[in-house]
């Protein structure tokens, strides 16, 4: 993943499984979410990817620098792994 996507690092947890994680903020806009774009999930998960990138988006504009910007992030929260 590390190598085909240029980004992220990835960690092992337990079990086999591994953790991927991207925390540059200009690599999540610029790779990880044009991505899953062109490749969208074919679950129920596509709707907080959708809204990941809403708050991708408001992050990307400096709203969450301010009290009424993070409201809008919080109510995004809330709705997110609910499924």
């Amino acid at each position: 993943m590390v190598e085909y996507l240029g980004c992220g690092s990835i960690t092992s947890v337990d079990r086999g499984t591994i953790d991927f994680k991207v925390t540059k903020f200009s690599s999540i806009r610029d790779i990880i979410i044009p991505f899953f774009e062109k490749y969208p999930l074919q679950s129920s998960k596509n709707r907080n990817f959708l809204s990941f990138c809403e708050v991708a988006r408001l992050v990307d504009n400096k709203a969450h620098l301010t009290e009424k910007g993070l409201d809008p992030i919080r109510i995004i929260k809330n709705k997110t792994n609910k499924d």
